[in-house]
């Protein structure tokens, strides 16, 4: 898939599922959480959390109820840990290479401010975005134009183009923007995994690609 990116071009990334695999962002806080309730032996009760994941159990009542942990304080350590994830291959090439070509870059998710900031760094491809988009901050979840829109306020008379993962949610407004728009394929490991209910005209991105790297800049 080839776009053409010049100094009118913003290029527009989803975060989850999109520049990294979510289940990586929950194997680190399960991590994390498993360290605090059982320090001697966190292995084995993250192995045990994540198989319960897996299997559709509820994990978090798993806790409160051997450890006497109030659940409260288990989602604070899971929005509040400090991540360990890396960026799907190619990413950062690709980023460098839209810079490279004068292009914009922008992030649009969906989430808490505190936590996809955490996932940013931890990435280390935050100074690479000229316009980040927090729903929390914004106070919409896409697929809410404003969310789109604050992209088209900061950067005007550009064309746009959004890649993400989501059809329930993710191209609905860029669709109803003209913007260009790009499917990342599920690689197996996405979080959301029903994309096959939204396979229509206003949810589907006008393409899709397998990876990143598919992605070429001229």
């Amino acid at each position: 898939m080839d776009i053409k990116v010049n100094e009118n071009s913003v290029i527009v990334f989803d975060l989850d599922d999109t520049l990294y695999n979510e289940v990586d962002y929950l194997r680190s806080a399960y991590c994390a959480i498993a360290k605090e309730l059982n320090p001697n032996q966190w292995e084995h009760l993250f192995v045990k959390m994540f198989s319960m994941y897996r299997n559709k159990e509820n994990v978090f009542e798993y806790l409160t109820t051997t450890f006497s942990v109030e659940k409260k304080t288990l989602i604070t350590s899971y929005r509040n840990h400090t991540p360990s994830i890396s960026p799907f291959q190619g990413v950062i090439p690709l980023l460098e290479t839209i810079k490279e070509n004068k292009g914009k870059l922008a992030i649009i998710t969906d989430g808490r401010s505190k936590t996809q900031r955490a996932k940013l760094n931890a990435l280390r491809i935050e100074h690479y975005f000229d316009k980040i988009v927090i729903s929390e901050e914004l106070g919409t979840e896409k697929p809410n134009e404003n969310n789109y829109l604050a992209i088209e306020n900061s950067f005007k008379d550009h064309t746009y183009c959004y890649v993400a993962d989501n059809v329930r949610k993710d191209f609905i407004a860029p669709n109803q923007l003209n913007w260009n728009s790009i499917g990342l394929i599920d690689n197996g490991l996405n979080i959301h995994s029903d994309s096959f209910l939204y396979f229509t005209k206003e949810n589907l991105p006008q393409s899709f690609v397998k990876s990143l790297g598919d992605i070429k800049i001229y």
